[in-house]
């Protein structure tokens, strides 16, 4: 192998759209932006597997990379999936068609493009990236556990620079831990239910999810005629954010038992991990500076670390969420590489 210059590509595939990134042999990522297109998954393999395909090859023009200096392909998608990136017998998130219910998509893939492919689910890929980013240099020796509030509740867990993947690769699956309930809800709140049919998992409060069919449900019969009341439950969820910002009662109150939730989440892992750094991204850390910055102080505060833990390791953010499935696609293919050829 040539090894002054070499690049692999990272393909962020979700339910409608491909981010794409390119990285050298170095580790410089030579796309800034977002490269985005659709994705097709709904068409189901055959059509999203050419758009994957047109996805690389386009990433490749726009920086002026011929496909004979890529030496392997990141790819990630919605979980749930194996390890090797067969997806669930039951479906994908935002997977629809019947066809994807099983299917190998990582062998398809390398199939496809006649490079190898690397396979992570995508918020493993986004907690890679965010550990990478966050520890730059030192990446390879610290650990960290990032949870990110999206539509559901995703994370991964890095140890030593890696993604744990455990034996099925559904480690990390952070949303779907049990986490107590006493003291955080409200006066007879029911206990909020998870759409994989648990009831008290985190990702039943801290989501967005569980904020439509969970929280805000509870809230609006505490506050008669408030506004959002009148709006559709899936448009009233996505708003409260903005409430929060503005600083409404109730929308707080909502973001404060998320703050509790993803506490307790946290002080689950601490006990577990131990990690050097908790790393938060995604919805309301995406908020106006002095939203977030009040969310994560009412996090710190439901996180329970010893004081040798809390000495030794950091809260902090999940940069470039956007971009953070593709290039921590990336750094996976990237690392498979240089261990494949004795680099370092």
């Amino acid at each position: 192998m040539d090894t002054g210059r070499w690049v692999v590509a990272g393909l962020d595939t979700g339910g409608t759209t491909i981010n794409a990134t390119v990285l050298d042999s170095v580790g410089r990522f030579l796309v800034e932006e977002m490269v985005e297109s659709p994705s097709f998954v709904q068409a189901g393999p055959d059509k999203a597997l050419e758009a994957m395909a047109r996805a690389l090859d386009d990433v490749l023009d726009l920086v002026g990379v011929p496909r004979s200096e890529v030496r392997a392909v990141g790819l990630d998608t919605p979980g749930p999936a194996s390890a090797d990136g067969v997806l669930s017998s039951r479906g994908s998130t935002n997977f629809g068609n019947l066809q994807w219910r099983g299917f190998d998509v990582r062998h398809a893939l390398e199939l496809r493009v006649g490079l190898p492919v690397v396979f992570n689910n995508d918020a493993n890929a986004a907690a890679l990236y965010a550990h990478h980013a966050h520890f730059a240099e030192s990446a390879r020796q610290r650990s960290s556990v990032s949870v990110i509030v999206g539509t559901g509740l995703g994370g991964g867990v890095v140890e030593a620079g890696q993604v744990i993947r455990g034996a099925a690769g559904m480690a990390g699956e952070l949303g779907h831990i049990w986490i107590p309930m006493d003291g955080m809800l409200g006066p007879g709140q029911p206990v909020p239910a998870c759409n994989c049919g648990l009831t008290g998992d985190a990702e039943a409060v801290a989501s967005l999810t569980g904020i439509e069919k969970n929280l805000l449900p509870y809230w609006l019969t505490q506050f008669p005629g408030h506004e959002l009341a009148a709006q559709p439950p899936h448009v009233a969820a996505k708003l409260v954010r903005r409430y929060g910002e503005a600083g409404d009662p109730l929308a707080l109150k909502i973001f404060e038992q998320q703050a509790i939730a993803l506490g307790r989440l946290l002080t689950i892992a601490a006990n577990f991990t131990d990690p050097d750094a908790y790393l938060l991204g995604g919805g309301v850390v995406e908020a106006a500076p002095h939203f977030r910055d009040w969310f994560m102080a009412r996090v710190r505060a439901h996180t329970v670390l010893r004081d040798e833990q809390a000495q030794a390791s950091s809260i902090g953010l999940v940069p470039d969420l956007d971009m953070a499935g593709a290039r921590g696609s990336a750094i996976a293919a990237r690392a498979t590489v240089m261990a494949a050829t004795g680099l370092s």
